[in-house]
């Protein structure tokens, strides 16, 4: 594992955060603790962290606001909820608000430090690749994959990695079928159910983003899979 990573972990359950910082720093990741919402968000911008690690049910400001004001903050962080709950719309609604992934109480260790590795090497892995896909262009839109910018015109949004991700597929597969289980294979590492419904999520918000060009947009095959169509 490489040293150096520094993690933002917010749990006001004192006796489970206690022993998950322990078991983390002792595989050699840097953990900084909050009880609440509202210290963490105040504290974010004066640690370099490399990803967060969030309970929902916070004192203050809970986990959902908390993940909102951090993604105003940086679109690239990866953040990773904690939380008993275990409904599909609460992680649905985690997943809009800019989460990663979701791990439902109570959870081990282990599947929690795979989580963190999956997140770290993917982002090392795809840092390194867009430095050879620099800008991809479609329609009126460009896609400056390097800086994870999507620019119209003089306009341009700031995306977060994995937005970034799935609009670089669609951008190099333009007017063909990329079945479901590609995608999110590539991106999300399996084809699960959760993030089969996590997927959905991201394509809304992709639509979204390239509903300014009436030359563009993003069919759902039903079942089997999205193409981005393209009128030149």
């Amino acid at each position: 594992m490489e040293q150096n990573i520094t993690i933002l972990y917010v749990e006001d359950d004192k006796t489970l955060s206690f022993i998950t910082k322990d078991n983390l720093e002792q595989y050699g990741y840097k953990v900084v603790h909050f009880e609440n919402g509202q210290v963490a968000l105040s504290n974010f911008t004066l640690h370099k962290f490399d990803l967060c690690v969030l309970d929902i049910m916070l004192p203050k400001m809970d986990g959902f606001e908390l993940a909102k004001r951090i993604r105003e903050i940086n679109r690239d962080i990866p953040i990773l909820f904690l939380s008993a709950k275990s409904q599909t719309e609460d992680k649905i609604k985690g997943l809009e608000l800019g989460a990663d992934d979701y791990i439902t109480k109570p959870f081990s260790i282990e599947e929690l430090k795979l989580k963190i590795e999956i997140f770290l090497r993917r982002n090392k892995i795809t840092s390194s690749e867009n430095i050879k896909n620099s800008i991809l262009e479609i329609g009126s839109y460009k896609l400056d994959v390097a800086n994870q910018i999507l620019l119209f015109g003089s306009d341009e949004d700031r995306l977060t990695l994995r937005e970034t991700n799935l609009i670089e597929l669609l951008f190099v597969n333009k007017n063909q079928l990329i079945k479901r289980e590609e995608i999110l294979t590539k991106i999300w590492g399996d084809d699960s159910y959760f993030n089969g419904r996590s997927l959905d999520v991201f394509m809304s918000r992709i639509r979204k983003y390239l509903k300014k060009d009436p030359r563009i947009s993003i069919e759902n095959i039903r079942s089997t899979g999205f193409r981005l169509n393209c009128v030149e």
